[in-house]
């Protein structure tokens, strides 16, 4: 790596551009700048010693195990897109089309979650009126959200606050709440319901109600051809719409990575601070060394970014560390079939906060994807932590696992021991949109307006989700280039 800037009578070299960060944004936005710009010279630095960050497959005695993510939606193209670039598109699999429904646990068992209700609004009303998670006067209430008056302002709220506006208090605590916190890990009270489900409000602006907007889309489902019956027979999540790869998303990861040029993958190398100089942006590395380049993609978490560029931009810094992270746990283990008295017939169950359970959800693994676990054998991923229990991310094994089971247990109806288990903690690895973090990703913005050849990407700002850092990713590879953003609508993040 270069140790000095070039002088003015240097023969002209190569466009190099860096990518700090080799999770997997950074390594979409470095297969972005392959793809735009074949002949510029790449540099990718990351910490740790391999690459995907979070992402990675555990393959053991013939289990197979994801240490953080498990599959990722269809609904958004941008996952597809990349492995059909990739040529992984012939190795996704889909879940098994009889185990796609969901489970809320309500005072210690398993209840179906009412057919058609997808993360806050119902497409149908009677599996909701038919539901035990809910009292009458719940049901009562929920319904009267059709007459509800809508709010028309622009203006944020929490995600608690919305829901228990539109539905009531109990749909609330017993649904939404178990299903969101599933998903972000977050504390509801400060989860940004613009930043996180905008299209709720824009169902509520444009409808006057959610349960008017669903009938509406649903009407428009059947006319067009797109459901035999006219009625979603999924719950929660839209497993269907979900798909892995076979051999593991540690294949993504190690594709992208094996497309990368000879000697750009500078692994167990950070960067300590980026500054600008003479119109070129200079890194200083750990291994003591500098690299001088014409554009930087800052592919980090934010509170990993901010002290990168505290020397550089102090505001843009303060905004990316105010950005507040919470942490994980992950236990898969597996028992033989036999062991576990719960039919097990759907792929996974949720857990509301008022359970009082150390527990956020339990994956159904190898039922969602049978090829997980040998013939005979159930693998389960537990889930824990976030903003309900952080406590547990810094547990001790001998007290965290012992919790985890026993919860696991009680809850399916388990006896005897496991013959394997695995444990991934993740330690500040979910970012938290909290109220107003559109305003804050605005701030972001206007800051890096000022600085051309550099931009972010990561799971910190507009989506969390294994596409959504993919999209990052490449839209941050087109701003460090200076082309032209093609359809802000649709990028994940224009930084």
């Amino acid at each position: 790596m270069e140790n000095t800037l070039p002088s003015p009578d240097a023969p002209a070299r190569p466009f190099r551009v860096a990518v700090i960060g080799a999770g997997i944004s950074g390594l979409a936005a470095a297969w972005q700048i392959r793809r735009l710009r074949p002949e510029a010279e790449l540099a990718v630095f990351e910490q740790q010693h391999s690459v995907g960050g979070v992402l990675g497959t555990v393959r053991e005695n013939g289990f197979q195990v994801e240490r953080s993510a498990d599959n990722f939606i269809t609904t958004l193209p941008w996952g597809v897109q990349l492995c059909r670039e990739l040529a992984l598109e012939d190795q996704l699999v889909t879940t098994h089309p009889d185990h796609r429904r969901a489970f809320v646990v309500w005072r210690g068992r398993l209840h179906p979650l009412p057919d058609g209700f997808l993360m806050m609004a119902p497409t149908r009303l009677w599996p909701l009126a038919t539901t035990p998670l809910l009292s009458p006067l719940g049901k009562v209430r929920a319904a009267m959200e059709f007459f509800i008056p809508p709010r028309r302002d622009d203006n944020d709220e929490s995600l608690a606050h919305f829901a228990r506006r539109r539905l009531g208090r109990e749909v609330y605590e017993r649904l939404v709440e178990p299903l969101v916190s599933a998903v972000y890990g977050a504390d509801m009270e400060r989860l940004s319901v613009l930043a996180t489900l905008s299209r709720f409000r824009e169902m509520e602006r444009n409808y006057g109600s959610l349960i008017r907007a669903m009938r509406v889309q649903m009407a428009q489902r059947r006319r067009a051809g797109t459901s035999r019956d006219g009625h979603s027979r999924e719950s929660g999540a839209r497993y269907s719409m979900f798909v892995t790869l076979q051999q593991g998303l540690q294949e993504l990861v190690d594709r992208l990575a094996q497309h990368l040029p000879p000697g750009a993958l500078r692994l167990g190398v950070g960067v300590t601070t980026i500054r600008r100089e003479n119109d070129h942006w200079v890194l200083t590395l750990t291994d003591g060394h500098q690299f001088v380049g014409d554009a930087v993609v800052v592919a980090t978490p934010a509170y990993a970014a901010a002290p990168l560029l505290c020397e550089l931009d102090g505001r843009l810094a303060e905004e990316l560390a105010a950005i507040t992270y919470t942490g994980s746990v992950i236990l898969a283990v597996a028992y033989r079939r036999e062991a576990v008295g719960h039919p097990l017939h759907g792929s996974g169950c949720v857990i509301p906060r008022i359970e009082g359970s150390p527990l956020l959800a339990v994956s159904f693994s190898s039922q969602k994807y049978p090829h997980l676990a040998p013939k005979g054998y159930v693998l389960l991923r537990v889930f824990a932590g976030g903003a309900r229990h952080p406590e547990l991310v810094s547990l001790e094994d001998t007290q965290l696992v012992p919790l985890l089971r026993k919860e696991v247990e009680r809850l399916l109806r388990i006896e005897g021991q496991p013959v394997q288990h695995w444990l991934f903690r993740w330690s500040q690895a979910m970012p938290q949109y909290e109220v107003n973090h559109g305003d804050r990703l605005r701030r972001i913005a206007e800051r890096l307006a000022a600085w051309p050849g550099l931009a972010l990407a990561g799971n910190a700002y507009r989506g969390v989700g294994i596409p959504h850092c993919i999209q990052s990713g490449r839209q941050a590879a087109v701003r460090a280039l200076g082309l032209p953003v093609e359809d802000q609508q649709t990028s994940s993040s224009a930084f």
